[in-house]
């Protein structure tokens, strides 16, 4: 499955599907954001053929689910299962540390 990139009705219909998600918020300006941008391209390459979901929020198109979801800081990738929050990575990280979270909760 391709980087879906959501808005608020694609997220919520993304959400209630159930699988694993993958989130990133972010936004264009943001330098760290920009750096993440293709680790979350790689991931969701990567991740084609599993049963997760990966996806960007644009959290100045989107300001409504960045404070739904009390988004302070970006970039933060939130991992989604069963429509509740599971855990949240604020700030780049490496591949890794997201790509073991997957792998443990697949």
């Amino acid at each position: 499955m391709a980087l879906l990139h959501f808005s608020g009705e694609g997220f919520d219909k993304a959400l209630s599907d159930g699988r694993l998600m993958l989130v990133d918020f972010w936004a264009t300006w943001c330098g760290p954001c920009q750096r993440l941008g293709p680790v979350m391209e790689q991931i969701a390459e990567d991740y084609e053929d599993q049963n997760v979901i990966i996806g960007k929020v644009d959290v100045d198109q989107e300001p409504e689910l960045a404070h739904r979801f009390g988004v302070m800081n970006i970039p933060t990738v939130i991992f989604f299962k069963g429509g509740q929050e599971l855990e949240r990575k604020v700030g780049a990280m490496p591949i890794d540390a997201y790509t073991q979270f997957l792998d443990e909760n697949l």
